[in-house]
């Protein structure tokens, strides 16, 4: 196998591609932070280098799926590698038109890679353009956080599952092929082939897996799956079509991994935060001196909208409807173990608390805010650093949690909303980043793209002190256009 890396594999990552590269179906159940989707875009470069494939198509989650076209891609795949990235919309700009257009011109002679969100699945428009761009090419078809096609009674799944059959390679990507059960993996394994587990139905692989009773409802008979059995076979059939490794496997990672997940707008939000956008140039146009408080003010503002909820000047706070939470969730189900989630405002904390506890039990998830009492406070640290205890997601704001306490039992960190302190992104990124920490952490940010969401991040990523840099070179407008 010889291949110009564009960006040097790890080690773990080398071991990936070695066993994978050259199978029709592949599993990468790799930890979040190990570099899944580097392994898929080299496999993806030596499949199209030795003329087995001339397109892609890669489905990601809504929060994900765009990362492919503007940072992955471009990062990882060898510059001598021509291709034609198009991302999917089902309304398309008259560019974004004739992106996806152009994946259809058989006469140019290019890698055509299609990006599409899991969502565009539930529609027919998703699923007839994506059949004929595979009937037209020798494609690769890839599933990015597998995860969410786990229910195979969904749509979605259905049609996935069979749009796969008609191309040349599969992959799966997910850090957790596993988020409720082990009967979550049948068709997250449809997509590679059918029978790759030994069954061809779903009710036939939960018997054979599951332990099932009858139960009765209404005079109604429902089968119930109240146990698990022949773990280690099932184990077995998947240890020869995927790979796993964890983040604990990996020596040679650097010691902290940023991860940004891309969280959309909604109508709702996208037009409160233009209203509130142009106000706030008018404002401040008018303004002779530009102080920092009155310019973070109003950024404060944008952020809360963001963030899914808006303050009026008497002080009430009314939510807005936001897609966040479920982005949440969506990565919490890629991860494993202790988990630290900071939020900015109060009022994320008790909805994110109240969310998680609604899907883990109330002994999973513990606030640690203003509102926590000292002798809880206590509590709360020494529960969550004990491995054998329940407690698995410390919510808190930096404010309050972001100083002197240890909370290295958590390898990831959730940035639910960042806040515009440097020091208190440095200080709160170092409670599980510190002495007692044997593992490398990763670090997620929730960033809504194109607003001043995304620029805080950029700004404490970068190390740089934000209200410096809104009253620097940068513009006023440009802060507000992302």
């Amino acid at each position: 196998m010889k291949y110009e890396f564009k960006t040097e594999p790890y080690a773990h990552q080398k071991t990936a591609l070695k066993r994978s590269w050259n199978k029709r179906e592949y599993g990468f159940f790799m930890e979040m932070g190990t570099g899944k989707s580097k392994v898929l875009i080299d496999t993806i470069g030596i499949l199209y280098g030795k003329g087995a494939i001339n397109a892609v198509v890669i489905i990601a989650p809504k929060g994900v799926y765009k990362n492919w076209s503007t940072k992955e891609i471009p990062d990882h795949m060898p510059d001598h590698i021509d291709r034609h990235v198009a991302v999917w919309s089902p309304a398309p700009r008259k560019k974004e038109k004739a992106d996806l257009v152009k994946l259809f011109n058989l006469d140019e002679d290019k890698l055509k890679i299609f990006v599409v969100n899991v969502e565009a699945f539930s529609t027919p428009k998703g699923v007839k353009f994506t059949q004929n761009f595979i009937l037209g090419h020798k494609v690769l078809f890839a599933v990015d956080e597998s995860t969410t096609i786990k229910n195979p009674k969904a749509s979605r799944t259905k049609a996935i599952v069979k749009l796969s059959k008609n191309t040349a390679f599969r992959r799966i990507l997910t850090g957790s092929p596993i988020t409720q059960s082990p009967l979550d993996l049948y068709s997250q394994t449809e997509v590679l082939g059918s029978n790759l587990l030994g069954y061809t139905s779903f009710y036939s692989f939960q018997n054979h897996y599951g332990e099932v009773v009858n139960r009765y409802f209404g005079g109604r008979t429902v089968k119930q799956v109240v146990g698990y059995r022949n773990l280690e076979e099932l184990t077995a059939r998947l240890d020869t079509f995927s790979y796993r490794v964890l983040k604990n496997d990996c020596l040679d990672l650097p010691e902290k991994v940023y991860v940004k997940r891309e969280v959309t707008l909604t109508a709702e939000q996208k037009k409160l935060y233009k209203e509130l956008s142009e106000s706030a140039i008018t404002l401040l146009k008018n303004e002779e001196m530009l102080s920092v408080t009155n310019v973070l003010t109003q950024l404060l503002r944008l952020h809360q909208i963001v963030c899914g909820h808006v303050k009026s000047d008497d002080g009430v706070e009314t939510p807005v409807d936001n897609n966040r939470i479920d982005e949440l969730i969506e990565v919490i189900s890629e991860m494993q173990g202790k988990v630290i989630i900071w939020a900015n405002y109060r009022q994320n904390i008790l909805e994110i608390v109240e969310t998680l506890q609604g899907l883990f039990g109330s002994d999973s998830v513990a606030a640690y805010f203003g509102d926590t009492s000292t002798d809880e406070r206590e509590r709360i640290i020494k529960d969550f650093q004990n491995p054998d205890h329940p407690l698995r997601f410390f919510v808190g704001n930096t404010q309050t949690g972001g100083y002197g306490i240890t909370l290295t039992e958590a390898q990831n960190v959730i940035y639910y909303s960042n806040n515009f302190d440097l020091e208190k992104r440095l200080q709160s990124e170092d409670r599980a980043h510190r002495i007692g920490q044997k593992n490398n952490v990763t670090y997620v940010d929730l960033v809504a793209k194109d607003t001043i969401d995304e620029r805080i991040v950029t700004a404490l990523r970068n190390k740089l002190d934000l209200a410096q840099e809104v009253l620097g070179d940068d513009k006023w407008e440009n802060w507000l256009n992302g």
